[in-house]
């Protein structure tokens, strides 16, 4: 894995807001006393969320002296995994699959969209909305392709949707989460499970392959 710096530019400071305060000290007393660092990845990842999906120095720092850790040992957390972000990502950080599910249904051409419109990966676009990281997989290969958008899902994906989408973000205006073409879940695209049914029937019992009754 490749080296992973903080931000030139840092914040001076960073304090919890009373609400994500309460959550940290609420996490913190499920661990028995000595134990307090194993909370060290929830508070970071709440920081994280609190300060744009990014984390400053001054956020590690923080949250180490809350668990009674060395500055250094938050820091090894933040910087091994790569969940943490440690330079800006954007008001909208996008996080596009391209594992093989997704790279089979089009991420290619989600890819190239991308680069032409934010520009290269990690890096902020021009006007401070939106940064892009190709990620490995995200769990909803049923639905591919598809991309985290800062806490939330938004799956098959289509050059055409995926623009209609960051267009709409950038205008403030509301967005559909989940399944960009009207699917419920993980439902066949077209909403029928025609596999099962031509061979059972709608009915599970009709079709061709159905077992009669008395040979149940």
């Amino acid at each position: 894995m490749a080296v992973r710096r903080l931000a030139k530019e840092q914040p001076e400071s960073f304090e919890f807001t009373p609400e994500n305060l309460a959550w940290a000290k609420t996490v913190i007393a499920r661990y028995p006393e000595g134990r307090q660092a194993s909370a060290v990845i929830p508070l970071l990842w709440r920081a994280q969320a609190q300060h744009d999906y990014w984390l400053p120095k001054a956020a590690i720092e923080k949250v180490a002296d809350m668990l009674g850790m060395p500055h250094i040992r938050a820091m090894e957390v933040a910087t091994f995994y790569s969940m943490f972000n440690l330079e800006p990502v954007g008001k909208y950080f996008i996080q596009l699959c391209g594992t093989t599910p997704c790279m089979l249904r089009g991420s290619n051409e989600l890819k190239a969209e991308l680069l032409k419109r934010v520009g290269p990966e990690r890096k902020v676009s021009a006007d401070g909305m939106f940064a892009w990281l190709e990620v490995e997989c995200l769990g909803a290969c049923s639905n591919a392709p598809m991309a985290q958008i800062n806490d939330d899902y938004y799956e098959d994906l289509t050059p055409e949707n995926l623009n209609k989408l960051l267009d709409d973000l950038a205008a403030g205006r509301p967005v559909k989460k989940g399944s960009q073409i009207g699917r419920v879940c993980s439902e066949p695209v077209g909403g029928t499970l025609s596999a099962l049914t031509e061979f059972y029937g709608t009915d599970g019992r009709s079709g061709p392959h159905s077992v009669p009754a008395e040979k149940k």
